[in-house]
């Protein structure tokens, strides 16, 4: 299975951003990780600060799921939304913390509704069980 895991903005940061909410390992390291435990997985990431520069990834159609951590913009971007309702692949939202444990306007999505599943809080480990979802 092609999985296309994707990261919304400041994610490229991972692993020095705010350790105390976001750990401190990189998304490289993780997908390493990732690689060596899903080996009959094909995993292509692809990381953005901006907005359309994701939805022309998204766009692309070459993969068979999506795992996608929006960041910043999971909580206003309704063109990433609407991108996602147009997708008609299995898709999964991940957020490393537990956005209903953050400022209020962290804890709404406007994507989630086009996804099929929501994993929020458990941390890197989110994007294993979003891939041990996938069938």
């Amino acid at each position: 299975m092609k999985v296309l895991i994707i990261n919304g903005p400041n994610l490229n940061l991972l692993g020095t951003r705010e350790p105390e909410i976001y750990g401190n390992v990189s998304m490289e390291s993780y997908l390493e990780n990732l690689r060596s435990e899903f080996q009959t997985h094909e995993l292509t990431y692809y990381q953005s600060n901006i907005e359309g520069e994701l939805i022309n990834r998204l766009q692309e159609d070459d993969f068979d799921a999506v795992v996608i951590n929006p960041g910043a913009f999971t909580h206003y971007s309704y063109a990433i939304a609407d991108c996602l309702k147009n997708i008609r692949k299995p898709k999964v939202e991940v957020h490393i913390s537990n956005i209903y444990k953050r400022e209020e306007f962290r804890q709404k999505s406007v994507t989630a509704a086009n996804t099929d599943a929501v994993l929020s809080g458990f941390g890197m480990d989110g994007y294993r069980l979003a891939l041990l979802s996938l069938k």
